[in-house]
């Protein structure tokens, strides 16, 4: 099991399509809303270098993988998603 953390707005369309997404396959996640927390917003720039959303943050130490966006073919392949 991956542990993936996502990065969002509540005003998002992106980011509610990417939970979507999730949902849909049985991935659990831990979701951290940007526009209320600021440490999450400085968490989310530093692995990102961006200040966009949705961010999603796949694994953990060096075996983490960042995913800008909601792009389901990236998303579908880290997660070995048919």
């Amino acid at each position: 099991m991956y542990k993936v953390i996502i990065y969002t707005t509540p005003t998002c369309a992106f980011c509610k399509q990417v939970k979507a997404f999730y949902q849909e396959n049985g991935i659990e996640y831990e979701e951290k809303d940007v526009a209320v927390d600021t440490a999450a917003a400085e968490e989310m720039v530093d692995i990102s270098h961006q200040m966009g959303v949705p961010v999603s943050v796949i694994g953990e130490g060096d075996d983490k993988q960042v995913v800008i966006g909601f792009d389901r073919t990236k998303l579908s392949e880290i997660l070995d998603i048919k």
